[in-house]
């Protein structure tokens, strides 16, 4: 795969970045583009809001816990809405099941074609001139190993890796956000670190993982998320529910700089 950039490396064989562009570009009339910041909209993680709040009841909740220790800015590359292909994507590539391997090229397609091409927007949303570490959030299951996302990604990407534990004693699955349950070993002094995660729920995991690489010493995170959670059955979803119905996602365009669109 030839680059144009130092953060992506050279991979033998015929993968092109039109290749990737097309295997991402295959779901795109079945997705759906995280809409921008706006009434009903979360300002952190493009999820529903309550008429007359800038963020969800979550990230409301992570500003009152951890005030200046989040994520400087967080994008998901498109809604994974409960009962959709894509949502079960982001299941399946990390079961062991025959579909495994479609869900991890069609993942992979997606998330380095929008580094590559939506990077510049995110760094500079999170007031970064480029990444120079990047890190997975770690499995909320206590997958033992690699998590199935840094293998995915990691052959393609030269940035060193800032690696994420759950400290000693810390459940291995927590719903809330918990500042000391993960650790970076290492030493982040003035660090811009890419955080990816696959799938922002309630953004906990993702926000305690932020915290743990800012008390490590880095400067500014920035945090891409494949998926944006969305079940419309949930009643808070209502603000969200009438125009995910219309337009679909665009492989060019990204949270930041996508078309506005018009709220109930």
């Amino acid at each position: 795969m030839k680059a144009p950039t130092s953060r992506f490396r050279r991979v033998p064989g015929p993968v092109t970045w039109d290749r990737l562009r097309a295997v991402a570009g295959r779901p795109a009339p079945r997705l759906q583009a995280p809409l921008p910041a706006g009434p009903g909209c979360c300002a952190v993680c493009r999820g529903p809001a309550r008429p007359g709040f800038l963020r969800c009841f979550q990230c409301a909740l992570h500003q009152q816990g951890a005030p200046g220790m989040l994520a400087d800015t967080v994008v998901p590359v498109a809604y994974a809405i409960a009962g959709t292909p894509y949502a079960r994507a982001l299941w399946l590539y990390k079961s062991d099941v025959p579909q495994q391997e479609a869900a991890r090229g069609l993942l992979r397609a997606m998330l380095l074609v929008f580094l590559h091409d939506h990077g510049p927007c995110v760094w500079a949303r999170a007031g970064m001139a480029g990444p120079s570490h990047v890190a997975v959030v770690p499995s909320g299951r206590g997958r033992p190993g690699t998590h199935p996302l840094r293998t995915l990604v990691e052959p393609y990407l030269t940035l060193p890796w800032a690696d994420l534990a759950v400290r000693p004693g810390e459940p291995v699955q927590a719903r809330d956000l918990r500042p000391g349950r993960l650790r970076a070993p290492g030493r982040l002094a003035g660090a811009a670190v890419l955080l990816i995660d696959d799938t922002w729920t309630s953004g906990s995991s993702a926000q305690s993982a932020v915290i743990a690489l800012k008390l490590a010493g880095a400067r500014c995170v920035a945090v891409v998320a494949l998926g944006r959670h969305v079940n419309p059955r949930d009643p808070a979803a209502d603000s969200l529910t009438a125009v995910l119905a219309g337009p679909s996602f665009r492989p060019d365009l990204c949270a930041m700089h996508g078309p506005a669109h018009s709220f109930p």
